[in-house]
Parts: structure tokens; C-alpha cells; sequence
């Protein structure tokens, strides 16, 4: 028996490097699973392909899932009601949303285009809110629950010199999670982030310290893209319903939750506007005599 038995659960990005190992477990524990997908490349330029989506499915079927699959770009209005509809129409029922789809367009800020604002922010970020409308107007109706699962990055909250599209979308992708969690519980809706670090196609653009692996060699590892799937079965579960609005980090074999921003120290003036000069003597001597506070530590 499944964990996931009898549910309908559709993947956007479900043939891309970590979203094909949940299309394929969510399938192994007993989920209909609908895999959505362009198949384009990294940069989301080279347009659709569907032989990666049917590869994804056909694999699925050859093991005894089931699956489905679904061509095409969830950012837009019609495409991504249609994916929902497609679920109801061929499954009577949307119980899981996992949105894992995304692309790469690095540019540093003083050289980024509209062009690679516009496409990176409007995939991962339009593309959440596209499916995640239409899949809460089927809760909201039914108030039979359900689960939607986002992908963030660290990027997202320390920012990412090279991706500044890429970062503000991630960091969008978490304050939209906790809006659905905070709007969507009282339908039995829970709401999460996964932030994930394995070895795919998108990582193999780019080599960090701890990104020796690449992809085609990570199977085994703890760059492994299975490791990711494990916390997300369990949040799209029923054993998950108590779990909502967190970020959760899965690198390797750890699994962490993320502590949303809160206030480190404080000062406080006794009149409603603070005096600028008090302001100019006292901030040296406390908030920004440790520069940690102010400044997070620089990473690369």
C-alpha cells in the first residue's frame, strides 16, 4: 500500500531533473499522476517537446502507474485551467498540486534584459499563481482539501549575484506559499515550499564547492534527485495535513525547516518619529556596530 494511494496529483515540470523522480514516486505510491511539462530547455527558449513528457509517462505505465501526459506552458491562463480541468475530467478529482517547473536565464543585474526578467519571473512565479487559482477554485468548491507544494531556493532569501530574476522570483514564490496557507486553510488546503539542492540540468550550467557532481554521475549520491522526492510525498500525504506555510530544505540526506525572517535586535525611540541625529549616534552603537545584522555574510 502507497502512501499516496488513490490520489490525482499533477506535476508541473513532472520531466525535468527532480520533477521526473516525483512524477515517477508519486506514481510508485500509488498516485495518478499528471505529468506536465514543455520539454523545452533550460533557458525556456527552444519551444515545446513532448517526447520528454512521454518518456516520463511511458515509464510510469511500464511499471504499472498511472500517468498521463500534458504538453504545454502553465504560465498562461488557458493552459493552466485546462490542466485542471483535464485532471477532473479523466481522474473526478485534483487532490495534489506540485509545482517544480522552472527555468535559467543568469545575467548579472546592470546586464539582464527585459527579456530574461520577464521570461524567468513569468515562468516560476505567474506559473505557481496560474495553477495554483484554478486548482483552489476546485477546494474552495468541493472543501475536500488539498495540497500544493511549491519550489523555492535559497537564492530566494540570501539573493544570488548572477540570477537576480531567478532570486526575486523564489523569494516571490515563498510570500505567495504563505498567502495560499494563510487563505486556503479553512477549505482543508495546505500549502509548502520545498527548497531543493541536487545535481540537474539546471545546476550543470554553473559549478559551486559543493556541486562537483554533475548530473548524469549523481545517481547514488547525495546530489541525487530522489533524495528530494521523500519529504514531498509526505507533505502531499494525508500524514502532511498539519503541515503549512513552511519552507522545507532538502540537501542530500538532510531535511531542515527553514525560520521565516524575524527581528534580530531592536531599538526603540519614546517619541512616535525618531530625531535623525539621536538616530545617527545611536544606530553605530547597536543595531550597526555588529555588521552581521545589517549585512549578511557574502557567499561566493
Amino acid at each position: 500500500m502507497g502512501h499516496l494511494d488513490g490520489k490525482v496529483a499533477i506535476i508541473t515540470g513532472g520531466a525535468g531533473g527532480i520533477g521526473t523522480q516525483i512524477s515517477k514516486m508519486f506514481a510508485e505510491q500509488g498516485a495518478s499522476v499528471i505529468v506536465a511539462d514543455t520539454g523545452a530547455d533550460v533557458e525556456g527558449r527552444m519551444g515545446v517537446d513532448p517526447s520528454r513528457v512521454n518518456a516520463v509517462v511511458d515509464d510510469i505505465k511500464a511499471k504499472g502507474g498511472t500517468a498521463i501526459a500534458a504538453v504545454g506552458d502553465i504560465a498562461e491562463m488557458d493552459v493552466a485551467e485546462g490542466l485542471v480541468r483535464t485532471a477532473l475530467d479523466t481522474f473526478g478529482k485534483l487532490d495534489i498540486l506540485v509545482s517544480a517547473h522552472g527555468i535559467l536565464r543568469e545575467r548579472m543585474i546592470f546586464n539582464m534584459t527585459e527579456d530574461d526578467w520577464d521570461g524567468v519571473v513569468r515562468s516560476h512565479l505567474k506559473g505557481c499563481f496560474t495553477m495554483a487559482k484554478f486548482a483552489s477554485i476546485h477546494w474552495r468548491q468541493t472543501r475536500a482539501g488539498g495540497r500544493i507544494i511549491f519550489f523555492t531556493s535559497g537564492a530566494g532569501v540570501r539573493g544570488s549575484a548572477g540570477q537576480p530574476n531567478y532570486a526575486a522570483a523564489q523569494a516571490g514564490k515563498i510570500g505567495l506559499m504563505l498567502s495560499c496557507a494563510n487563505a486556503l486553510g479553512r477549505y482543508g488546503v495546505t500549502a509548502n515550499c520545498i527548497s531543493p539542492s541536487a545535481s540537474t540540468r539546471m545546476t550543470d550550467r554553473f559549478r559551486e564547492e559543493n556541486q562537483a557532481i554533475q548530473s548524469g554521475s549523481s545517481e547514488g549520491t547525495d546530489r541525487d534527485p530522489k533524495n528530494i522526492v521523500p519529504p514531498i510525498v509526505y507533505l502531499a500525504s494525508d500524514a502532511g495535513a498539519d503541515v503549512t506555510g513552511r519552507v522545507v530544505q532538502v540537501q542530500g540526506h538532510r531535511i531542515a525547516i527553514w525560520r521565516e525572517m524575524y527581528a534580530e535586535k531592536t531599538i526603540y525611540s519614546r517619541t512616535p518619529v525618531w530625531d535623525i541625529d539621536t538616530l545617527f549616534e545611536v544606530m553605530p552603537e547597536t543595531l550597526a556596530a555588529e555588521p552581521d545584522v545589517l549585512m549578511p555574510p557574502r557567499r561566493g
